[in-house]
């Protein structure tokens, strides 16, 4: 069926970045409405969309044109500024939910740079699955999902990629540029899968997280959460795997009972949220052992462009000075993961971010309670190796001489992938890992120890990523660093 392109009248100056959002609001609302009510139709009568009806199911484009008239004051802010003069556009997916990050990032391009806004309709459709709510895409009306793909967009693989963040763009003169890392139906892309691994809701996802390999975590993070929302503090609710809500009107035992029922085992990669009335609160997710699991999750993370993500999980010591329960500070990785060798080839540096070590490191102090040469005691800094191979140590012959040459002193499965993920999506990211075994000093994680070990530790683990966040939280407007910027970056976040 042929698809009209739309006629470039369609799009509408905006006076101010708050307008702009309204009119994306607008007209993103008006093309799912559109889109659901001709599959409702389709479902009951059978009547397929001619072609009119099926341009209206198209994401609403925004386009910001900056036209310097002189010289433009400088800022050494990481973002919402220009590369260069032009015309920079992408296409708009869920912008209520999103009014905030679009605001923060409109605000600056036009009151410093005086760039121009507009706000039209792109030749982009909304696939027809986006547009379903969890659960109801089930009452399809009998139909298959090959019929329906033949009179409604569907998801297409040649649609979807990362060539913006992964620097593969090229810029052709008279075209305009991209706006942002990630356009509309790759961002609705990972909405939907974080729906499907996490098992919450993508709007309940916080923008402060945290990311762990171990259970452990979990039940320390659910107990910290009930804390905080009986607490006089900010946190409101708990959002536990499977959607479901506590929140300080139910008791103390309806709460723990509910905590404890969650269905979390029906999803690969959990997540469980202490939310804000302002939208700062804290995610935790059990991302499992691996690096797949890492990128996995972290590929969908980013279009919700979080403030920064943080890896609190186990390691093995490598050193002989190191302890069970002893810190690890990631300051460097040599990563063996393999992964992300084509993305980011392993010549490219991973630095660490400043500010996150930083903040650590004081939470550490804080948490602890120790400092100076105490702290140092139980805290090393310094390179940490991350396999693909979770029985590397079969192969230590081959592996010595490497891990040696490295001065490593911890290895685990996931730290160098998030961290390279956070440089390859411009998310900040750090490591702070607790040392469960030694496996080259003959002290193996056995299941006695194992369970001593995580009883003392867990607690005290995720308090100090807790209070890094806490840090971080008050310094947001540094915390994105300029490091994770290229030469052409987009001017969002």
């Amino acid at each position: 069926m042929p698809v009209p392109i739309l006629s470039p009248t369609d799009f509408r100056a905006m006076d101010t970045p708050e307008e702009a959002v309204v009119e994306l609001e607008r007209r993103h609302a008006a093309a799912v409405l559109a889109l659901r009510a001709a599959l409702a139709d389709f479902f009951e009568t059978g009547s397929i969309p001619d072609a009119a009806t099926r341009a209206q199911f198209r994401y609403p484009e925004l386009r910001v044109t900056y036209a310097p008239q002189g010289a433009t004051a400088p800022t050494r802010r990481a973002f919402a500024k220009f590369p260069t003069a032009g015309l920079y556009k992408t296409t708009i997916t869920h912008p209520e939910a999103f009014r905030t990050y679009l605001l923060e990032q409109l605000r600056p391009l036009a009151e410093e740079f005086g760039a121009t806004l507009e706000v039209g309709t792109s030749p982009q459709e909304i696939p027809y699955p986006y547009v379903f709510e969890q659960g109801d895409e089930l009452a399809m009306g009998g139909s298959s999902a090959a019929e329906l793909a033949r009179h409604f967009p569907v998801p297409l693989l040649s649609e979807v990629g990362d060539e913006i963040a992964d620097g593969l763009w090229e810029y052709r003169r008279a075209t305009p540029r991209p706006l942002s890392l990630f356009d509309a139906v790759r961002v609705d892309y990972s909405l939907r899968r974080l729906v499907h691994y996490t098992g919450t809701d993508w709007r309940s996802m916080q923008p402060w997280i945290l990311l762990t390999n171990y259970h452990r975590y979990v039940d320390q993070f659910i107990a910290w959460g009930l804390q905080q929302i009986r607490a006089d503090g900010s946190y409101e609710t708990l959002i536990l795997p499977g959607g479901i809500i506590i929140d300080a009107s139910m008791s103390d035992a309806e709460a723990k009972a509910i905590a404890a029922s969650a269905p979390w085992h029906r999803f690969q990669m959990p997540a469980y949220h202490v939310t804000t009335a302002n939208g700062q609160g804290v995610t935790l997710v059990n991302i499992g052992v691996g690096p797949a699991n890492a990128k996995n999750i972290t590929d969908h993370l980013a279009v919700l462009r979080p403030h920064c993500w943080l890896m609190v999980g186990h390691c093995g010591g490598l050193r002989e000075s190191q302890k069970i329960g002893d810190y690890v500070l990631a300051h460097a990785y040599l990563r063996e993961d393999r992964i992300l060798d084509k993305a980011v080839p392993t010549g490219v540096p991973i630095p660490a971010l400043a500010e996150v070590q930083v903040a650590l490191q004081q939470a550490a102090v804080a948490v602890t309670g120790e400092s100076g040469e105490a702290l140092k005691g139980r805290l090393r800094t310094g390179t940490v190796v991350t396999y693909d191979d979770r029985n590397w140590e079969l192969r230590w012959s081959q592996e010595r001489r490497r891990i040696n040459m490295s001065r490593a002193i911890a290895v685990d499965m996931e730290s160098g992938t998030i961290a390279t993920q956070g440089f390859r999506m411009r998310v900040p990211y750090g490591t702070l890992l607790c040392v469960s075994d030694k496996p080259l000093h003959g002290e193996i994680k056995l299941p006695g120890a194992a369970s001593a070990f995580y009883e003392k530790s867990v607690s005290e683990h995720l308090q100090i990523g807790l209070a890094a966040i806490g840090i971080l939280k008050q310094q947001v407007e540094t915390l994105h660093s300029r490091k994770l910027r290229s030469f052409d970056e987009p001017p969002f976040r």
